[in-house]
């Protein structure tokens, strides 16, 4: 059989597959219920939350991208996160990073509130605190990097081994990345989660998500809950995220090759603090990067110099990137974390993962850099 690459798995998944037609593109199957045999035989699909034929070739195409076991899609990035949590019991303890999404460190807190879960929020690039932290045995791990907004890289592997060795499972967040970028199962991680609303489909008109277990018993496990919960996506998003999807290795190129170039502009500018990117050398990361990513990415972050009201300044200056809180589409987004994507988190919880008011964050999309580098110089003209 003839080896394929992921480029060449994503532009081929599902084509020529519909037996009836020979369709190329696959068809959308919207019929919620299907027809069983009789009452006590059912087919391959018999209810629309339970098992959609469109949803299963997203998922099944997702699932060897990941070099996964099984896994399924879900109504959202967050609805995949808190499917994971449903792994747990009352009071067993999950360790998260203390500077992820705000929207997860949102989930992990309320959950707790709840007496749903425990959570610790731990600094996962430092090993002591992480090792102190694996000895109040936690059930479960939950990684993200890089971690939203400030980019920090930590070790997949070695958290992953360090969690297996307490009987914890653990769980990454790829959105960032992509599977393009980076494959946490192969780094040892039992589940990987996506918010497909980012790059996966990359155009901004889905809101999705799935989960991807390394064994079959472990997706039997989730696809279970999603059912029993009703987190299971639609047909319409699923079929929408496929053709996204084929041209995710285009896009990364594209993107990534802008975010370089944006990034070192940021850096060399004196209206800047500080650039936060995995493409850059002097990452602090730079080692880990290497080892697990197969390239940067598109998202970077920087501080402007000025407090708070400099920062919207900056913002209302800019004509190219849209004030938007989402990431990963083709077109470039920018936001102020502390007041949008990270509102969630209280103020010192903000401040201990270092996401300050003077924090822009910036999704880079495919317009032409010299374009996006113009608007970016022209806004910090404007504050002058």
């Amino acid at each position: 059989m003839t080896k394929k690459s992921d480029q060449t798995r994503i532009v081929q998944a599902g084509i020529g597959m519909d037996p009836s037609t020979g369709a190329v593109a696959p068809p959308l199957h919207t019929s919620s219920t299907f027809i069983w045999p009789d009452c006590e035989t059912k087919g391959q699909f018999d209810y629309g939350r339970t098992k959609n034929p469109t949803r299963e070739l997203l998922t099944n195409s997702l699932v060897e991208l990941e070099n996964g076991k099984g896994g399924e899609i879900v109504n959202s990035g967050m609805a995949a996160i808190d499917l994971c949590l449903n792994l747990l019991n009352a009071e067993d303890l999950i360790i998260a990073p203390h500077d992820c999404y705000g929207g997860s460190h949102r989930l992990f807190t309320h959950r707790a509130l709840q007496n749903r879960i425990r959570v610790e929020f731990v600094d996962q690039g430092d090993e002591n605190a992480l090792q102190a932290a694996m000895a109040l045995g936690p059930k479960m791990v939950f990684i993200e990097t890089p971690s939203n907004p400030l980019m920090r890289i930590v070790d997949i592997q070695m958290i992953a081994a360090m969690a297996r060795e307490v009987g914890a499972l653990s769980v990454c967040d790829n959105t960032f990345l992509s599977p393009v970028r980076q494959k946490p199962l192969d780094l040892g991680c039992d589940i990987v989660v996506h918010s497909n609303t980012k790059y996966i489909n990359g155009h901004s008109d889905v809101v999705g998500g799935c989960i991807i277990a390394n064994t079959a018993e472990l997706a039997e496990r989730l696809r279970w809950w999603a059912n029993c919960a009703g987190l299971t996506g639609g047909p319409f998003d699923a079929w929408l995220t496929i053709r996204g999807m084929r041209t995710l290795p285009a896009r990364m190129d594209i993107q990534e090759d802008n975010a370089r170039v944006m990034a070192a502009f940021l850096t060399s500018h004196d209206q800047v603090d500080r650039v936060y990117y995995p493409g850059l050398a002097n990452h602090p990361q730079a080692q880990i990067i290497r080892r697990q990513q197969s390239g940067p990415g598109a998202m970077l972050s920087f501080e402007i110099k000025g407090e708070l009201s400099t920062t919207k300044d900056f913002l209302c200056h800019l004509e190219l990137f849209s004030l938007a809180a989402s990431l990963g589409g083709t077109e470039s987004l920018i936001c102020q974390p502390a007041i949008m994507t990270h509102a969630g988190m209280a103020p010192e919880a903000r401040r201990k993962a270092g996401i300050k008011d003077n924090l822009i964050r910036i999704s880079v999309g495919m317009e032409k850099i010299n374009d996006l580098i113009s608007d970016l110089e022209t806004a910090f003209e404007r504050l002058e």
